[in-house]
């Protein structure tokens, strides 16, 4: 009986601590890392300084209101691919109080 009870014990211990680490977990589901992309118009560019200006729609992840303002750019090559009067998607960052321009998709 003292056995039989010590067992019941010790099954309800492991019950309730959950899983043991000798079972294999289930894998954790994939973290979705797109990039949120905000339609714009270009303004200008301005390869000299590194800086594009935009008319753009609402930066959600920036929590920023639709508007035209100058952006940096990650990388300056990406100033080649547009053009005043390009319409565009694109993805920005702040960091310090900087705003940049992290990729440059053209719009569809």
């Amino acid at each position: 009986m003292k056995n039989s009870l010590l067992t019941i014990l010790a099954a309800a211990m492991c019950f309730a601590a959950g899983p043991s680490i000798a079972q294999p977990a289930t894998p954790a589901p994939a973290q979705s890392a797109q990039v949120q992309l905000t339609d714009a118009e270009v303004r200008k560019v301005d390869k000299s300084a590194g800086k594009i200006t935009l008319k753009h729609g609402e930066i959600k992840s920036l929590d920023m209101p639709p508007m035209t303002m100058v952006f940096g750019v990650k990388d300056a090559a990406m100033l080649d691919q547009v053009k005043a009067g390009d319409k565009i998607r694109f993805a920005a960052t702040s960091q310090d109080g900087k705003f940049t321009v992290t990729e440059i998709q053209a719009a569809q």
